[in-house]
């Protein structure tokens, strides 16, 4: 049985469903909103699994209904398969007691609504995830908590990120995808070449069911990375580190010394995210100093 890695959207889903009678959980492909979703739910219906789809797709045309019957949470993944469970679960959270009923996920092909006539306000609630975290993935010791610093801006802080130069290139070359933060270094950055295959021959069609020249779309997302970028030294990125760090602190001081705090709310903190510093610090003049390697949500 593999080992699920706790998410941010964790919380955030448990707390959605208190709240109302549905959530859509929304999200890149492979970021793992079927298996977060499956934590908290107590009945499943994989609207894709090939050996029942097209029973599940007439169910839903003729009953769909019967598809959302089950223990509640009850999870309709992939549910833009049958865009009319939309309708149907906003029905039933209409006219039934309790919150949390329903979780619907998919994928990012966006669902045929002209088979949806309602919006579902006031039944659904969104949440959109993202792929993982450093802290997530466990690259980050997470010694440093953004809500703790909302809770207490004034806390003094120390961290020592274990992450240099090379790990974060390489990490933002593997990037957070769940399956690939449990597998060695290479396969996981063969994923990310099979992950851009799929958009570019498959899934860029699909969105609107137009067919698009796979070549054309590589040389677009390489124009687009080229200029997004521009090559430098790692001298270069080490030299700057400690001017950046001056020159950051300075226009952060600025800025708040301009806010109108008559008008809105003054920071509750200062902070400067660093990549490649090794300790997370708050300095004398009281903005902190945190590598990526030690934050935490």
């Amino acid at each position: 049985m593999k080992q699920y890695r706790p998410r941010i959207a964790d919380k955030m889903l448990s707390r959605r469903l208190m709240g109302v009678g549905a959530v859509l959980i929304q999200g890149p492909k492979w970021c793992g909103k079927t298996t977060t979703a499956e934590q908290q739910a107590k009945s499943v219906v994989y609207m894709d699994d090939p050996e029942y789809m097209e029973q599940n797709v007439e169910l839903a045309n003729l009953s769909p209904k019967k598809l959302l019957a089950g223990a509640t949470p009850r999870l309709i993944d992939e549910w833009q398969l049958a865009p009319q469970l939309w309708d149907a679960a906003r029905f039933e959270v209409d006219h039934r007691d309790g919150e949390g009923q329903f979780i619907f996920t998919g994928s990012a092909v966006p669902a045929d609504t002209d088979k949806i006539h309602h919006s579902g306000t006031g039944r659904f609630a969104w949440l959109t995830m993202r792929t993982m975290s450093l802290y997530e993935s466990g690259e980050s010791t997470g010694e440093v908590s953004l809500n703790e610093l909302f809770s207490n801006p004034n806390a003094d802080v120390f961290g020592k990120s274990n992450l240099n130069i090379d790990s974060i290139a390489w990490l933002i070359c593997r990037g957070g995808w769940p399956r690939a933060t449990t597998i060695s270094k290479d396969v996981a950055l063969d994923m990310a070449y099979r992950y851009y295959e799929a958009v570019v021959n498959n899934d860029i069609s699909r969105v609107d069911n137009v067919k698009r020249d796979a070549e054309r779309t590589k040389r677009i997302l390489r124009s687009i990375a080229r200029n997004q970028c521009a090559q430098i030294s790692v001298n270069t990125i080490c030299a700057d580190i400690e001017n950046n760090i001056e020159k950051g602190a300075k226009n952060l001081k600025l800025l708040a010394s301009k806010i109108d705090t008559t008008k809105m709310k003054a920071p509750s903190f200062l902070m400067i995210l660093t990549g490649t510093t090794r300790y997370a610090i708050r300095r004398e003049d009281g903005v902190y100093v945190v590598p990526v390697g030690c934050l935490k949500d």
